[in-house]
């Protein structure tokens, strides 16, 4: 194993996240994280609770970096506009927004009878 390729795969990781982060919908899911942790924090959540609303937030950082990381390759592979990029980037998109919506959903059932 080549040590300094090993931790160059890190700096490319890095590279990839702060690329991510540029994105407009990357943002908005952290400008939400930001908000559900304040939240969480202020609720009092038990260590189960963190443990899921956590996971849940990287998870949808991850999901949305996926589907960055296929819009840009399908923009490689099809410049020019082609019925089925189109079907990718919107299948990809798609992934997305379930994630966020069952996300949403049991985030309201951790928080709302806290809040009740």
């Amino acid at each position: 194993m080549d040590l300094r390729k090993y931790l160059r795969s890190f700096g490319y990781a890095f590279e990839g996240i702060i690329t991510a982060s540029k994105e407009q919908n990357l943002r908005s899911h952290i400008v939400s994280a930001v908000i559900v942790i304040l939240a969480g924090y202020f609720t009092g959540l038990s260590r189960t609770e963190w443990y899921i609303v956590l996971l849940l937030i990287a998870l949808m950082f991850a999901l949305e970096m996926i589907n960055t990381a296929i819009e840009r390759v399908v923009d490689l592979a099809s410049p020019n506009l082609h019925p089925l990029a189109k079907q990718a980037k919107d299948i990809a998109a798609g992934a997305v927004l379930v994630f966020a919506l069952f996300s949403a959903i049991i985030g309201l059932l951790i928080f709302l009878p806290k809040w009740l």
